[in-house]
């Protein structure tokens, strides 16, 4: 499965030798989503192998592309999005989990997080065919717009978890969310097997819980929304929270010349143009974090941080202003970062 949305977010963490066997710890790396994936777990009282781990987690990121991939044409998602039908379609409970926060954001940003997108993510370029088109007409956007809206578009039920189509021509991408879900699908692997320390990335986004080796609490990195460099912008401690970063600065577009972003307003159709370049958001899990981190740059920085304060939300701006970038945290952000120098 590939994603749209990330920005890198670096780890700092260094793999040390403990100083007991309560404190060793299992580093795995694998391919996953059209990116990579890096786990550092801390075994403990833990009777489970490397070679089980691995295993385990492989297979966990297997059933996560099975349900939810566009990439996959054999998928769950890709079933659905092919189907004409208007009758209720049974989806699994990973399916419905994550389509119940999906909704569960968009109806919070006022639709800025919408996942039946994908007609207009393909007709700029960001979606599976992954080209570079001519710049889309008026026209063609209105034409996919009209396909368009997690409200009226699609209806959901979770119990038991089931989606139905108003257009037939409507489909659903959930490439801004799916891939959090994935990190804590991986993390509940973990803590099956018995372990309570540990820091689940995959490309860039995470989830942590505990401390690390050392006995401390984990340590990342925001890196700076420049694409001609790998550059630190903000550290910051994560325990026991998800952590993702969106950002315009590493996927995008040039056509004619000009620059558009993956991020998509909903209401336009058209890439957003303010100068928010990067937005973390640390939330309680990672698919909460992710679907947050999208929205909030979809909405900008004046109506995106007002959403972040009104709602709690601990979130990082990066905001571009000319050769410059000037960094803006929500008072939960902040509230997180005093905590952790306490």
């Amino acid at each position: 499965m590939r994603f749209l949305v990330t920005a890198l977010v670096l780890i700092f963490v260094t793999a040390c030798v403990p100083n007991d066997k309560s404190r060793e710890e299992i580093v795995l790396h694998g391919k996953t989503m059209g990116t990579t994936y890096n786990i550092k777990a801390i075994k403990g009282s833990s009777s489970v192998t490397k070679q089980e781990l691995q295993k385990q987690v492989d297979d966990a990121l297997l059933g996560v592309n099975k349900a939810m991939s566009n990439w996959d044409k054999n998928s769950e998602i890709s079933r659905f999005n092919r189907s004409e039908s208007t009758a209720w379609t049974p989806i699994s409970r990973d399916f419905g989990i994550v389509m119940q926060e999906a909704l569960r954001i968009h109806n919070l940003t006022g639709g800025y997080f919408d996942v039946t997108l994908a007609p207009i993510i393909e007709l700029w370029g960001f979606g599976t065919k992954q080209d570079t088109p001519p710049q889309p007409s008026q026209r063609e956007i209105r034409e996919a717009l009209e396909s368009v809206g997690m409200s009226t578009m699609i209806e959901f039920e979770i119990d038991p978890p089931a989606l139905r189509k108003v257009n037939t021509d409507t489909t659903v991408n959930l490439s801004a969310i799916a891939k959090g879900f994935g990190i804590d699908k991986v993390a509940s692997v973990l803590e099956q097997d018995g372990i309570n320390d540990y820091l689940v990335e995959i490309g860039g986004d995470l989830v942590t819980k505990g401390n690390n080796s050392k006995g401390e609490p984990w340590v990342v990195g925001i890196e700076k929304p420049d694409s001609s460099t790998r550059a630190v912008q903000q550290v910051v401690r994560v325990s026991n929270k998800g952590l993702a970063t969106s950002g315009d600065y590493r996927i995008y577009k040039e056509i004619n010349g000009k620059r558009f972003s993956h991020i998509i307003d909903a209401a336009t159709g058209r890439p957003v143009t303010h100068k928010l370049a990067s937005v973390t958001v640390i939330a309680d899990n990672a698919t909460r974090a992710d679907g947050l981190a999208t929205a909030l740059l979809a909405m900008g920085d004046k109506r995106g941080m007002a959403l972040a304060e009104r709602e709690g939300i601990a979130a990082f701006f990066i905001v571009r202003d000319n050769d410059r970038f000037i960094t803006r945290s929500s008072s939960a952000f902040r509230k997180i970062e005093q905590s952790a120098e306490k």
